[in-house]
């Protein structure tokens, strides 16, 4: 069975947590008890079922009404398994949102058809913000479409203005979909709904089984040194093999420390190996001194020159004005750093603006530099070695990536 990251995008009261709801209860991953407690808050609260009831299992999400931090839910459809991350819409928890998303393979987008709610910059926003942290697949589900009457018109118009917006951030629109849905009375989620007869496309829940065809992915071996496992004799590298591939046997260098070592025993999945490639999670077994100096390291060839970088000219996002003081958080390194900025682009329209200004909830294309040199790649190459955190004194207030 497939397991799909779905992070669940949108502003606020557009019906995310409904639409998880609906679909715990269309799958049969919400038990009865959990549908009886929401249905009894739902008469407490003096209204009829409200299925995001069934989500937000924190009193105070429930008082206020809102999903206050990241929310997962695991539901089975077919030969697959959405978890579903289930990230605040509301801009002061926009850390959150941050957090939740970059784990997530997929974007659903909700955005609600209700003229009065529509597209909003938070919308937008969040759509920029899954573009920076990788997420390169969209699907788009306009709700509340019993609102209003089923209008197909409104349906068109969403997906017409949404779709100026990907084009002008350079969003690949060819991996984007939209769907027209009720959460609130489940329509097109696990099945066609017979109101939206005009529509011809998958329900929601298809359109998530999908695969769209990933780019190529890096050949160069690059493993993300996670941690150590054991002591003395038995010590080993733990870590994740982000691009490339690595045999058992093969003499491989650490960064920064340079120092080589073989891949005698490779494992993958607690077992004796062969080889591993992208994606998987490997042991490598190593001296205690070697193992000991490895972490937050990266793992290459042998034979490989690299040149490692004090600047690094970055699209970064912030959502406070920093402090003087500032580091960047690079694959588990705290490294300062300072910022130039060159081009402030507004997040919620794509537009470049005048000057180098840069206020809280936009982007920048800018300069970092860093206080020592790092092994750092392209994003678009390599997430994992393209992207890093920025804090300061108060901590974090953005995140960057790499743009070559």
């Amino acid at each position: 069975m497939r397991v799909k990251k779905i992070s669940l995008l949108g502003h606020k009261d557009h019906g995310k947590s409904t639409l998880i709801g609906s679909m715990l209860m269309q799958t049969g991953a919400a038990t009865k008890v959990r549908i009886e407690e929401a249905k009894k808050y739902s008469e407490k609260k003096g209204k009829t079922f409200e299925p995001a009831f069934i989500l937000d299992s924190f009193a105070e999400e429930r008082e206020r009404e809102m999903t206050y931090d990241t929310t997962r839910a695991q539901i089975k459809y077919k030969n697959n398994a959405f978890e579903f991350i289930d990230v605040p819409g509301h801009e002061e928890l926009i850390k959150n949102m941050i957090s939740g998303a970059s784990y997530g393979d997929i974007a659903l987008l909700l955005v609600s058809a209700l003229p009065e709610e529509g597209i909003r910059d938070q919308t937008k926003r969040h759509v920029f913000l899954a573009q920076m942290l990788g997420m390169n697949r969209l699907i788009v589900a306009v709700n509340k479409m019993d609102k209003i009457g089923y209008n197909e018109e409104r349906f068109a118009k969403i997906k017409e203005d949404l779709t100026h917006f990907l084009k002008k951030i350079n969003f690949n629109t060819n991996n984007v979909k939209f769907v027209p849905i009720s959460a609130y009375k489940g329509e097109n989620l696990t099945t066609k709904s017979r109101n939206i007869r005009w529509y011809a496309g998958k329900c929601l829940a298809d359109l998530l089984c999908e695969d769209v065809k990933e780019g190529r992915k890096g050949e160069k071996l690059r493993i993300l040194v996670q941690g150590i496992i054991g002591v003395g004799k038995d010590s080993y590298i733990a870590g994740k093999v982000v691009s490339g591939k690595i045999n058992s046997g093969e003499r491989v260098k650490i960064f920064p420390s340079g120092r080589e070592c073989e891949a005698s025993i490779l494992m993958v999945k607690n077992k004796k190996a062969k080889s591993a490639k992208a994606g998987e999670n490997i042991a490598i077994k190593a001296s205690p001194r070697i193992a000991n100096e490895a972490k937050g390291s990266i793992i290459l060839p042998k034979s490989e020159k690299i040149t490692p970088i004090k600047e690094v000219r970055s699209l970064i996002f912030i959502i406070r004005k920093p402090e003087t003081w500032k580091t960047a958080n690079i694959y588990g390194n705290k490294v300062g750093c300072e910022i130039k900025i060159s081009k402030v682009v507004e997040a919620s329209s794509g537009d470049v603006l005048p000057g180098s200004s840069f206020s809280p909830l936009n982007a920048a294309h800018s300069i970092i530099k860093l206080e020592r040199p790092m092994l750092i790649e392209d994003y678009n190459e390599n997430k994992e070695l393209g992207r890093f955190v920025l804090s300061d004194s108060k901590g974090f207030f953005g995140i960057g990536i790499s743009e070559g």
